[in-house]
């Protein structure tokens, strides 16, 4: 995947910014670290001086509003520079991110107020390639400039500040102080030493460069080449004084297969952007170790060690300190599968890495480099379902893709005081011949002084840093674009089923409204529909009363409804059919009985001396707060009495 270039905005020096307090409220919630499983540590120990301390690292808002009180950036405000000692060139920095505990830090700034993504890649001074400020052992002392080291106790490293992903690339280190030599006032029987070459992102910074299969180094003391911890011979020592050109040629970078959606060549970023003291920072996962790379520390040579059947498999012997507990499986099965080893790609033979000391080229010391892409991985439903975090807070996820930083990078490591001073370029002392590959085919028959009329099919890595930063800001503009086309598609959404909301809500109420009318006409026309008491059928015919004569039988209509404390529900009730040349007595107060038309007979008017059936029109009594009946009971039943008594109470 090619990276359109981003011409860099000009960057204001660090006193143009204004400072602000290291912690806003209400703003930043601490993040959720996922766990990680990792052999080899790719920073510094939690013990080293400078390292990050974690809580103090709190996740930023995404939204602009909370983000309005901060000051937009161009450069990052860090580091400060303290000085190791009265009148030294060499300093510690702080405050800083150092890249720690798996953990990579990049500076960030703030986007302008309609970007859709909140934070993107800024610079930090100087604007130039040289080592890096974060990507480093803070036991590594810098000069300001970034381009002079020195070492302290044990072998710590420092990796610069732009990746070489493909081309031919050329630089030179001069050693300063090395070769077992001792700086003054060491009382150490050890002197000081150097190491040089090209490292991974996956190398670790608390371990020479050499130390495993994701770095290749040459020695100092014996000019030995190294590489899975394993010295092999290879070129002249270099000592203190000397210049050592670091050469490597990569070929050009696959693209990723459209096809394949889990290819790691497809660039994809993970990152969370964070405070630390003062300053926004991209915090992202390092990428770890594989167990295939792991696995050849221990194999004989590398056609041993591609070979799956050949790598150590993982024992299933208990250990002797574990009590064997019974097993919790269902049925008699063996023991689960480890997972097959897979194979570790390579560059191919146009991938290599020469020395030159001197000028003097010592040959190709590493050839058939491996990628620097990380293994296939195919996604973990499980694992994608256990990380999904139903609190809302952001958390890290394992990167499968290249994001972009992936390269080999120059590594230099130091120990005991050792110093070096390195040149990017493009003035070198020793500069190579402009055919450099011929050199390094034959390493002492080709004259290498330099010709200047002849183009060099090499470039100086001074001019990667540039090309780097232009890819970086060209992928911030990537994700902006997707970040707007998603943010698009979710207010289209928004917008779509607020419009079905609507339209609902409209529709109900022109069925309100339509029911309301039919009820309005039904109302004026008289002959409204009636509704009857589910519990009608259950009561006996009211024409089993009879008034006065025995044996005349009146039919009173629908049977009275009575609340008791047997009716289940008062709503039920319904009102009754109204007998002809009869009125309802309304209720002076509307009740729960009154409001859903309970009728009850024999309440409303009710006259113990007289019999009382229809009244005349203007005749009726004035309601004295009973409940609407339609007639009068027989009081003759004792029951009946008792029962109507014992509603009304």
């Amino acid at each position: 995947m090619e990276v359109p270039s981003v011409s860099r905005e000009p960057s204001p020096p660090p006193g143009a910014t204004t400072p602000i307090p290291a912690h806003l409220p209400h703003n930043s919630r601490k993040r959720k670290h996922g766990a990680l499983a990792h052999t080899a540590a790719s920073s510094p120990a939690p013990s080293d001086p400078g390292a990050t301390p974690g809580p103090e690292n709190l996740v930023l808002s995404s939204r602009h509003a909370d983000l309005a009180s901060r000051p937009r950036l161009s450069i990052s405000r860090h580091p400060g520079f303290i000085p190791v000692g009265p009148n030294s060139p060499y300093y510690t920095t702080e405050p800083l991110c150092f890249n720690r505990l798996n953990f990579r830090y990049t500076p960030a700034g703030l986007t302008p107020p309609e970007s859709a993504l909140p934070f993107r890649t800024i610079e930090s001074h100087p604007t130039t390639f040289r080592v890096s400020w974060e990507d480093r052992s803070p036991f590594i002392k810098v000069t300001q400039d970034g381009l002079g080291l020195q070492g302290e106790k044990g072998f710590r490293s420092a990796r610069c500040n732009a990746p070489i992903r493909e081309g031919r690339w050329y630089m030179e280190v001069k050693v300063e102080l090395g070769a077992g030599d001792k700086p003054p006032g060491l009382k150490r029987t050890e002197g000081s030493h150097v190491r040089l070459g090209w490292a991974r992102r996956e190398a670790p910074l608390n371990a020479p460069a050499g130390y495993d299969g994701y770095s290749y180094a040459m020695r100092d003391k014996t000019g030995e080449k190294v590489h899975l911890s394993r010295p092999r011979p290879y070129g002249r020592p270099f000592r203190t004084g000397d210049v050592v050109g670091m050469y490597i040629c990569l070929p050009p970078r696959r693209k990723p297969e459209r096809r394949d959606p889990y290819d790691p060549a497809h660039i994809k970023r993970e990152r969370i952007a964070i405070e630390f003291k003062g300053q926004e920072y991209f915090e992202s996962l390092e990428y770890t170790q594989s167990k295939e790379m792991i696995a050849l520390m221990d194999a004989s040579d590398r056609a041993k060690a591609t070979n799956a059947t050949s790598l150590p498999s993982s024992s299933t012997k208990k250990s002797a300190t574990v009590k064997n507990l019974p097993s919790t499986s269902r049925g008699k099965g063996g023991p689960p599968e480890t997972t097959p080893m897979r194979p570790l790609p390579t560059l191919g033979p146009e991938s290599y890495i020469a020395f030159f000391v001197n000028g003097r080229c010592q040959g190709i010391a590493f050839q058939d480099l491996y990628d620097y892409l990380p293994l296939r991985t195919p996604p973990n439903k499980a694992e994608q379902k256990k990380r999904a975090n139903k609190e809302g807070l952001r958390e890290h996820k394992e990167n499968p893709f290249d994001d972009g930083t992936l390269g080999y990078y120059p590594i230099i490591s130091l120990f005991n005081g050792a110093q070096v001073r390195i040149n990017p370029g493009p003035d070198f002392d020793f500069p190579p011949p402009p055919d450099i590959d011929a050199v390094v085919a034959n390493p002492g028959e080709v004259d290498i002084k330099p010709q200047p009329d002849a183009k060099p099919n090499w470039r100086p890595v001074c001019e990667r840093y540039s090309e780097y930063m232009s890819e970086q800001w060209a992928l911030d503009e990537l994700e902006e674009k997707e970040a707007r086309k998603t943010q698009k598609n979710e207010d289209d959404e928004e917008l779509t089923q607020q419009e079905k909301k609507d339209q609902r809500n409209a529709k109900r109420r022109a069925q309100a409204a339509a029911r309301r009318e039919r009820k309005t006409a039904a109302l004026q026309d008289g002959d409204a529909p009636i509704k009857r008491s589910k519990l009608s059928s259950e009561w006996p015919s009211s024409s089993m009363y009879s008034r006065g004569d025995p044996s005349m039988v009146v039919d009173y209509g629908p049977p009275m409804i009575i609340p008791s404390s047997s009716t289940p529900v008062v709503a039920n009730a319904a009102i009754p059919d109204m007998r002809e040349n009869s009125e309802r007595i309304p209720s002076p107060a509307p009740t729960v009985a009154s409001s859903i038309d309970a009728t009850i007979a024999g309440l409303a008017g009710y006259d113990n001396s007289a019999y009382n059936t229809d009244y005349e029109e203007g005749d009726v009594p004035a309601n004295d707060g009973g409940i609407e009946t339609d007639g009068d009971l027989a009081m003759e039943d004792a029951e009946t009495r008792e029962f109507i008594e014992d509603a009304i109470s």
